[in-house]
Order: structure tokens, then sequence, then C-alpha cells
């Protein structure tokens, strides 16, 4: 089951935002998320917010209607937007999209027609800056030549291929139903169609040896991506896996493997040429990283759009409203799909500055950390979890082993 919404406050019914939060928007980076709630089949370790066809039973949002509703959002967010522009003057235009980010779900589960319609919308309402980075998440099943190419003229420029492993036993402990030998196919046509391909993996399944990770990331570097991400997998309450989990039908993953594999994953990349920029990705070169994702982890602005998707403006989140029924009827009502927001106050803001900052490969500037924060960057340092060269430099920049403990290092540095 989708994981729950947090408790906020109301989100009025014209997705205004609070005065001020719009100051300064279009100097800051500025993203739209899609979010496309659809799947096949619902993976067992999976708590995003999705639903099979057979589950919404022809209501709401379906995969026929979605585009309408994402599109209905898209306006509602430039109105929102526009009305209080960069500087807090009404009637300025709303601020050109930078990054745009297709994500799921499966959001291929749409036909590439709409997931181009929704692009256009986006492209209509705000306009997109020259050299915008425009991604979808795909399940490698349903990459064929036409549709990567009627992605690649509609607009996109990366494709996200879920491949989670490339050994057929790890896949089927987490419910994945695609075709391990689709993959090479699906980049070969990402490719083919002018646009970069990233491959997105999975480590730490319950049953997956080191020698099976070994065979997955071989396969990537021999698919040779623009771009690895590699997530440890989490076991999260309410899920098919948690229940199995709790019964004992398969164990729980082990901290020191997950650790063993992510060395294993950072020696191999490494040495095939991909550098790290952020905990859990990689790219051959600078131009290959997922910029949208960057912009969230320094905290800049973006739009969510779709049932449950989460925005930040300005130090302002809101999420909307997960199930995509009520989505929809509130957009056909010209009501903003909003269900909960906070204003985050400055010490939160801050504290997110240093979570999030120190994951990226360019580290934390010191400045941020203050009081015994400060004074625990030397006992980071001797312990290994920070560069002491980049420190000297001004800088907090994740060892190998730190970035295994980055919770670690963060709690450190926000010490009071």
């Amino acid at each position: 089951m989708p994981s729950a919404q947090p408790v906020g406050q109301p989100v009025p019914a014209d997705g205004r935002l609070p005065q001020g939060a719009t100051r300064g928007l279009g100097e800051r980076p500025f993203g739209i998320y899609v979010h496309v709630p659809f799947c096949r089949v619902r993976c067992g370790y999976c708590d995003f917010n999705t639903y099979t066809v057979p589950e919404l039973g022809g209501h709401g949002a379906t995969v026929d209607t979605y585009a309408e509703a994402a599109l209905a959002e898209v306006k509602l967010a430039r109105g929102v937007l526009a009305a209080a522009g960069g500087s807090g003057t009404e009637g300025q235009p709303a601020p050109a999209v930078q990054t745009v980010f297709v994500g799921g779900g499966t959001p291929t589960m749409l036909p590439p027609r709409d997931l181009v319609q929704v692009l256009l919308g986006i492209r209509e309402q705000f306009g997109l800056a020259e050299g915008a980075e425009v991604t979808t998440e795909a399940n490698p099943d349903t990459i064929t030549p036409a549709v990567a190419q009627e992605l690649a003229d509609g607009g996109f420029t990366r494709v996200s291929l879920g491949m989670q492993s490339a050994v057929p036993h790890v896949l089927a402990t987490l419910e994945r139903t695609h075709d391990p030998a689709n993959v090479h196919a699906a980049v070969e046509a990402v490719r083919a169609a002018g646009m970069q391909v990233s491959l997105d993996l999975i480590y730490g399944t319950p049953g997956e040896s080191l020698e099976d990770w070994r065979t997955s990331l071989e396969t990537v570097i021999g698919l040779r991506p623009d771009h690895v991400s590699a997530y440890a997998l989490v076991v999260e309450e309410g899920t098919k896996l948690a229940a199995q989990v709790r019964r004992g039908v398969v164990t729980m993953p082990d901290d020191d493997d997950e650790a063993d594999k992510y060395e294993l994953a950072e020696h191999l990349l490494g040495g095939a040429g991909y550098g790290w920029y952020e905990i859990s990705n990689w790219a051959l070169a600078e131009e290959n990283r997922c910029r949208h994702n960057v912009n969230y982890w320094r905290n800049a602005d973006w739009w969510g759009v779709g049932p449950g998707a989460h925005s930040h403006v300005g130090g302002v989140r809101w999420w909307n409203v997960k199930h995509p029924a009520p989505y929809a009827d509130r957009l056909a009502s010209g009501v903003s799909p909003g269900a909960g927001r906070e204003v985050l106050t400055a010490e939160q803001r801050h504290d997110e500055d240093i979570l999030l900052g120190i994951r990226l490969v360019e580290g934390l500037d010191l400045g941020l950390v203050e009081g015994a924060g400060r004074a625990a960057v030397a006992e980071l340092i001797a312990d290994g979890l920070v560069d002491g060269r980049a420190a000297l430099q001004g800088r907090a920049v994740l060892t190998v082993r730190g970035r295994l403990l980055a919770d670690t290092v963060v709690h450190r540095l926000l010490a009071a």
C-alpha cells in the first residue's frame, strides 16, 4: 500500500501560496515533476503512490484520461505562480522550466503521445528554458524504437530505465515483470533516438549474493549508459515485502551486506569511468548528471503534478491528494488538488540545506555549519567520514565510508 501522507495546514481552494513564497522565483532553478500513478502490477517492495488498472475500476484519472487531468494542474500551476511572479508583483510571467521529470509508477503505461501532450502543455504554459532536461522513467519492456523516437521527437532528452537487476531470481523476488534481455534493446532504442539513457539498480534484495550484484554491475557497464543510479533496498511498512519479512519468508536486508555492495558499485563504476556526484548516482560526465534531481538536493523550486505529488517553492512544501479519483474531480471543479502544506522555518530550511547538500560530490559549504557541529568536523575527518583536503578548502565532502554513514555525518553536523 502507498505510504501515509503527512498532516499539514490546509491548501486554499485556488492553490494560492503564502505571501512572499514566490519572492525570487525564477532566480533559482525551477522544475516540474509529473507523477504517473499507474503500474501493471504492484511490486512487493514498493510503497509509492501507484495503482493497477483493476484497483481504479475506471474511476478518476485513469490511463485513458490522465493526460487531461495533469494538464489541468499544469494550467493551475501557471496561474498560481504567475499571480505573484518572482518579485511578488501581480501579473508577472511564471518561471521558465529548466527540468521536467516524469516518474511513477510506470509513466510509459501511458502512450507516448500522452506524455508528449503533457510536455507540450508545460511548454505552452511556462516555456522551456534553452537546453531544458526532460526525462521519463520507463519499464524496459515498454520501450521500442518507435516509442523512443516519438518521445525524442516530442522533446524528451533522457529516459531512465528501471532495470533493478540483471539476475532473474533477484527480479523475481522484487516481483519485477520485465524480461532482463529487453534492457539491451531498450538502451539501444533510446540511444538511437538521440536521447541520454540512465539505468536504475536496486541492491540488497533478499537472496541476492555479492556475485549476483557484481553480475548486475558488469552488465550495466557493458551497456555503457550515460548515467547509473543504485539504491539500497528499504523494507517499507505496509508493503508485501515487509509482511514476508515478518513471517520469516525472506530475510531483512543486512547493513553490512549492503555496505559491501555499495563499495563494489563504487569500485566497478569508478573503474569504468563513472564518477559519483550524489550518494546513489554516477555519471560518465558532468553533462550526464540528472539536473532535475540535483535541483532537489540543492533545495531549488519545483511543482509536482499528479496524485500524491509533492512540491516546493520558496520554503513552502505541499502535497496533492493521493487517489486519482479525487485528484481528477478537484481539478475538473477548478479546485486545487493540494491536500496539505507546511511553511518551513528558517531553522528547518538551514537543516535541510545541510541534510541535502552533504550528499553531493561538491560537498557542503562549512560556513553553514554552526556551534558544536563545526567542532565535530575535525572528528569526522579523523573518523574517515569527511575528506580532510576538501575541508581545508571550506567544503565538507563525504568519503566512501562517509557516504555509507551519511545519516551519522548529518547528525553530528547538526549537533546543537
